[in-house]
């Protein structure tokens, strides 16, 4: 387990503990250690090498077979990627004259030569009925042995591991992290604040836990541990239960609630009898969740505990035996009878709520008394409205301008997306300004005093991580709306996929679009090479692991944007499958190497999604010929089987066009209202002295020699910047 542990911090803080043990002379080994590092892209900072260097020589061994696995694990080189043309990217062949290879292979092959001839006759050629198509035909060593060493460069990646404190105190401050967050985590991080809940459930708290599943997911873990739970409204009884049924914390999806034990039955019941003895018009929360609260009801019992009488009445309201009209429904009654300024006035209540109504409300106001009464309210709420929604308020307004032909798109927890034409009337300038102005003076309120401020400049086009499903779960992963540059002349993308019971087919692709949105060429299996570069081939059953990829030439591409993705062509979700992620690397064209080089990895991501088309990034290139990667973190629904690149370019090109037309809200803007107009902040990429006392750091990465005390923000907790 605290090899699981460790795993976890250096994943989410690039830090390694450093063990404790006897003293020694462990130099040796962690300079091996810090060489190996070096070949995956990794090195120990100064003050690591020197920590383990004092250990003994055993220790340090041990630590640096963990430290290598999970270093290996988090770039994707923890499997091995083969690629069907194993002289990748030379020795691709042209596709027809491929395929019309496989097909005479076929012909002469016993075991299928009568069924491929009878489909023949038929008219029907089908790729998967020749043997030699879809599937290795040499070793992983075999492929090795085709290329040469990776010709080292400046520009390789390289990522510093920093020494942390001991695993115990690393475990605490992660998990506090995460418990505490005033963002909602994805699905990943979640996961591993349940593993982390399990071990710190009876130890320090947060102070505040604020978002609603991660407060569930704390409670399984309090419930376990014998302690009880955090609940202040009859929702988060729904969410505990839910994550007692390994069910949708986020209760966007239905939980299928399994028989409880009476102890957990006993704490749902007695937790929502004190809820709503405490605040009766809380049950005004249940029928906004009236479907899930009847089939909880039914693995409750609640009849056979009648001293919790006030539970009762929640499962009443939820049968319809009790009315308690929700807020919702009052709100809705209000503006159903065109009195906009009472819903504002019941809105102030509830400030999230009302923040996230206000563009409806000032849309539906008449006259300049109304839109006042409307932005007074707002104003007037602000401070009580979480730090989040006031920044998600303000990206809202800062794209509701007046630009005719505006398409609104429309992203959901899981990365679904749709786009449709903008219909709504635009919000007057004024208004706008001074919502604007009022939602900027409420997050400098906020936000600390940084102090010296610091900033690597190639944070500030990173958009701020309001949601954690905004993003997903890997190396070099920004938040969706993100820029960062890119630089060098190969490009190359990599997916990985292993089923887990049956066949399952990944196709790797590449979209070409002009500056118009319109298609210029792809790769993928059905056109191995283009101008732009090659495709490795493809592979269609992965029982032990499949990759692919496609190498573009940077400078060779005829058009602005490419976008790549991978199609579920048949099989297992990427929900279902043993694992699958999705990568790039950028090298110098003389660097040769294998297909798949792991210091030159400049992004893993995860793919993980109810899609059967996924959609990672887009690659821009702008008026100077520069290159730029513009995160997006989509799914397409697609079709149930032979998703093709060729089928799916209409969407993809509407879904970009929505996206590059919307505006995030990035790094730049709370630096800009950290400065408030005083002296700017310092750019420093870690290469110049920096004060004696300590700083505030924004970076992407986090620098060695930063004073004793100093606060440091990078992707990896760049959500503790978002105020509270």
């Amino acid at each position: 387990m605290d090899h699981t542990l460790e795993h976890l911090v250096v994943r989410h803080a690039r830090r390694l503990p450093v063990p404790a043990g006897p003293a020694g002379d462990g130099a040796a080994a962690a300079r091996q250690l810090d060489a190996a590092l070096m070949s995956v892209g990794f090195k120990l900072s100064a003050d690591l090498l020197a920590a383990l260097s004092g250990l003994a020589e055993e220790t340090v061994r041990a630590t640096a077979a963990r430290a290598l696995d999970a270093v290996r694990e988090l770039v994707g080189d923890h499997v091995r990627h083969n690629a069907y043309f194993k002289d990748f990217p030379a020795g691709v062949p042209d596709t027809r004259d491929f395929w019309a290879r496989c097909l005479a292979e076929a012909l002469v092959d016993p075991s299928a030569r009568r069924s491929v001839a009878e489909r023949l006759r038929d008219g029907v050629l089908n790729l998967l009925d020749l043997p030699s198509y879809g599937t290795y035909r040499h070793t992983y060593e075999e492929m090795l042995a085709a290329h040469d060493e990776l010709v080292a460069a400046a520009g390789d990646r390289l990522t510093v591991l920093h020494p942390g404190r001991p695993l115990d105190e690393e475990v605490t401050a992660l998990y506090l992290s995460l418990a505490g967050t005033t963002t909602p985590l994805g699905d990943a991080h979640l996961r591993d604040l349940a593993l982390l809940a399990g071990h710190r459930a009876d130890g320090p708290q947060p102070g505040e836990i604020p978002v609603r599943e991660v407060r569930a997911v704390v409670n399984r873990a309090r419930l376990a541990a014998g302690a009880d739970p955090l609940l202040d409204t009859v929702t988060d009884v729904l969410r505990l239960a839910c994550a007692l049924a390994d069910g949708d914390v986020t209760l966007r999806e239905p939980t299928r609630f399994r028989a409880l034990s009476r102890p957990l039955r006993r704490a749902l019941l007695g937790g929502l009898d004190a809820v709503v003895a405490a605040s009766p018009g809380k049950l005004a929360d249940v029928p906004a969740h009236r479907e899930a609260w009847k089939r909880l009801g039914e693995r409750l019992h609640p009849h056979e505990y009648p001293r919790w009488p006030h539970a009762a009445e929640v499962f009443a309201v939820a049968r319809g035996e009790k009315a308690a009209p929700s807020f919702d429904s009052r709100v809705e009654a209000l503006l159903g009878r065109n009195d906009v300024t009472g819903a504002a006035e019941l809105l102030t209540s509830a400030p999230g709520r009302l923040l996230r109504a206000l563009d409806r409300l000032l849309r539906t106001a008449e006259g300049p008394e109304e839109l006042e009464a409307v932005v007074t309210a707002c104003e007037r709420v602000l401070p009580q409205a979480s730090g989040r929604v006031v920044l998600s308020l303000r990206e809202h307004l800062w794209n509701r301008t007046d630009e005719g032909g505006k398409r609104r798109i429309f992203v959901n927890r899981f990365g679904g997306a749709r786009t449709t034409v903008d219909t709504r009337p635009p919000l007057p300038d004024a208004v706008r300004e001074r919502l604007c102005a009022a939602l900027d003076a409420e997050t400098r309120r906020r936000l600390p005093d940084p102090g010296q401020l610091l900033v690597d400049p190639a944070v500030l086009d990173v958009a701020l991580p309001l949601s954690g499903r905004a993003t997903a779960d890997g190396l070099g992963v920004l938040p969706r709306g993100s820029v960062s540059p890119v630089e060098g002349d190969l490009l190359r993308f990599f997916t990985y996929w292993k089923q887990t019971a049956r066949r399952t087919d990944y196709d790797l692709s590449a979209l070409v679009l002009d500056a118009d949105h319109q298609t210029v060429t792809w790769l993928s299996y059905t056109a191995l090479t283009a101008v732009e570069g090659a495709h490795s081939g493809d592979i269609t059953d992965a029982p032990e692991g499949a990759s692919e990829f496609i190498d573009l030439r940077l400078g060779a591409v005829r058009g602005t944007y490419v976008v790549p993705q991978v199609n579920i062509y048949s099989g297992e979700g990427f929900e279902e499958v043993e694992e699958s992620f999705f990568g790039f690397m950028l090298r110098d064209a003389e660097q040769k190497g294998r297909p798949f080089e792991p210091r030159t990895v400049r992004m893993k991501s995860d793919l993980r999604g109810p899609g059967r088309v996924a959609l990672p990034l887009a690659f821009a290139r702008d008026d100077d010929g520069r290159w730029h990667a513009r995160w997006l973190h989509l799914h397409l629904k697609g079709e149930p089987s032979a998703n093709r690149v060729e089928e799916n370019r209409v969407s993809v090109t509407v879904l970009l066009r929505g996206l590059l037309a919307r505006t995030p809200l990035t790094v730049r803007h709370l630096v800009d209202l950290m400065a408030d107009g005083t002296a700017a902040p310092t750019a420093w990429d870690g290469t110049t002295s920096v004060p004696d006392g300590p700083v505030t750091y924004i970076g992407l990465e986090r620098p060695a020699g930063l004073p004793p005390g100093s606060r440091v923000f990078t992707p990896e907790n760049l959500r503790d910047l978002i105020p509270a």
